[in-house]
């Protein structure tokens, strides 16, 4: 979703590349780059000015320190890592610092979360989201339904209520919506509710009558907290909307939903600089659990093209029930026993997580992007759990009978609705991630409980490696190709090759080839003692 940003900020570290001083005239180029990215993230000029201003007056005639002690280790510096830790520092300060937690209201009475915005940005969906998240930090919520001029509204509130097992506090359409924010904190306290999520009405435009309504609300309740539900897809809009709201609510903060869509990023760096009020939440998908606490940290690494490894282990954390479980099978799948049933349970488990672009943008191992042509499609998943399921339980624990029984490829795809190609396909990659795994260990630290991580931070470690060897490895350099080939390999190795079509490289054969091999050289031994015997 931050890709416009991303691109700006890679080519600026590129062009810093090789630079061992930074002058004005490199800076300047520098940021010419991620000017324009800004602009084409739809970030306000003003914005844009300001950033780049505060970035370059830090970074000209800064002593670049060429070593430094990490963590007890010497570590070597260069220009292009100053620069881009100005930026990380700059893009951390724009956005922050956010504090997350919610103003209570005085013990015995509920403390109130009254959501604003306008039609269309997920105002009832987002107080659902909320409700389940601020429940599983202890609190006990309560939903009401406050937007009468929407019956629809009110229906979804109730369905979503119900889904998540919590009172939803409405009434019919011809209520007054300031009356029945009120009467719903009696009932709370009735019902020993200690937080009330207010969803209120919106219109397609902010108008006088919508403000005025919000304003008698807010003045009849008073509650603790007044978010803005804001689009994250409406760029600049996004920021004056939430620059109205501001100036006549007094907003708490803000909560940016849509980020899972084609979102340019701009409001998230603009919000807090134009109105002050902070990003708190980020809606990151429809379903009601995908709602995260903003990171100004987190984010500011994923726009510079480093991922959010934080925000991936927490993500990891949410769905992972059993650790202990966890643990016990990452090291026996580390010796190499890997089963389809495990493969199965790291597909659900991602899943789970979310969509594979919003895990792989978390992921520090490309700081340049995911390789061109490569799309990650969340189909593929689904496709390789069609064909899992049509295993039997032999054929999940013991994937080597398809070698002896090659029939059983031909049923798997006939029982999954896919051709026996991509069953072979499946198998192959399989073997090949089951012998990685055993070989590389731990190398993949704790993303190892995601598969195919293991062969991302092979790969990795073999770029870091060339670049080791010190400069003038060029394209044509041996050392080079092999380390584009493990990439390769590594990319080529998810499931399904990540929606790309790609193949395995030829040199990791399939287990059924390599099972005809050995019973061919079988055969040959056979024939020649034979024919001594004679």
């Amino acid at each position: 979703m931050f890709e416009t940003l991303s691109r700006g900020f890679r080519a600026a570290r590129n062009k810093l590349q090789g630079k061992v001083e930074l002058t004005e005239d490199v800076i300047e180029d520098a940021i010419r780059d991620i000017r324009v990215s800004l602009i084409e993230a739809d970030v306000q000029l003003a914005v844009t000015k300001r950033f780049l201003e505060r970035v370059k007056t830090k970074a000209v005639g800064e002593i670049v320190k060429v070593s430094a002690e990490v963590r007890g280790k010497k570590v070597t510096l260069s220009p292009t890592d100053h620069f881009i830790k100005i930026c990380q520092d700059e893009l951390t300060a724009i956005m922050g610092p956010v504090d997350t937690s919610l103003a209570r209201a005085p013990r015995g009475t509920p403390t109130g979360v009254m959501l604003v915005g306008l039609q269309g940005s997920g105002k009832t969906t987002t107080a659902a989201k909320l409700a389940r998240h601020l429940s599983k930090q202890g609190w006990r919520p309560m939903l009401a339904a406050a937007d009468v001029y929407r019956p629809a509204a009110i229906e979804q509130l109730k369905v979503l209520g119900e889904q998540l097992e919590m009172p939803v506090y409405a009434e019919d359409t011809e209520s007054n919506p300031v009356e029945i924010c009120f009467r719903a904190m009696s009932e709370a306290r009735r019902l020993r509710r200690d937080l009330v999520v207010f969803d209120t009405a919106g219109r397609l435009a902010i108008d006088e009558p919508l403000m005025k309504e919000l304003e008698n609300v807010k003045a009849r309740v008073k509650p603790k907290n007044v978010f803005l539900v804001v689009d994250a897809m409406a760029g600049q809009d996004a920021v004056n909307t939430a620059k109205a709201f501001h100036e006549r609510l007094d907003l708490s903060g803000v909560i940016l939903t849509k980020l899972d869509g084609d979102a340019r990023g701009g409001a998230a760096l603009a919000i807090k600089e134009v109105t002050g009020a902070p990003i708190k939440f980020l809606g990151v998908g429809e379903t009601i659990d995908k709602l995260e606490e903003f990171r100004p940290d987190g984010l500011a690494s994923r726009i510079l093209g480093f991922g959010d490894v934080v925000g991936l282990m927490k993500d990891i954390g949410d769905v992972i029930e059993d650790e202990e479980k966890a643990e016990k099978d990452a090291a026996r799948m580390l010796r190499g026993h890997f089963t389809f049933v495990d493969f199965l349970e790291q597909i659900r488990t991602l899943q789970k997580m979310g969509s594979l672009q919003e895990i792989f943008d978390k992921m520090p191992f490309f700081p340049e992007g995911l390789p061109a042509g490569i799309k990650l499609d969340d189909r593929e998943l689904i496709k390789i759990e069609s064909m899992i399921r049509s295993m039997t339980k032999v054929e999940r624990t013991r994937p080597d009978v398809f070698d002896r029984e090659p029939t059983r490829v031909d049923r798997v795809a006939r029982g999954s609705g896919r051709k026996s190609e991509e069953v072979k396909e499946l198998l192959q990659k399989f073997s090949w991630m089951r012998d990685l795994m055993g070989n590389i260990g731990q190398q993949a630290g704790l993303l190892g409980k995601i598969p195919g991580m293991k062969q991302l931070a092979m790969a990795r470690k073999m770029r870091e490696m060339v670049k080791m060897q010190g400069a003038g490895l060029g394209p044509g350099n041996p050392l080079s190709g092999l380390a584009d080939s493990m990439l390769e390999a590594a990319v080529a190795s998810q499931p399904g090759g990540f929606g790309g079509g790609s193949r395995t490289p030829a040199r990791f054969k399939s287990a059924s080839v390599q099972a005809k091999r050995r019973e061919k050289r079988k055969q040959q031994r056979k024939a020649r003692k034979k024919g001594r015997r004679r």
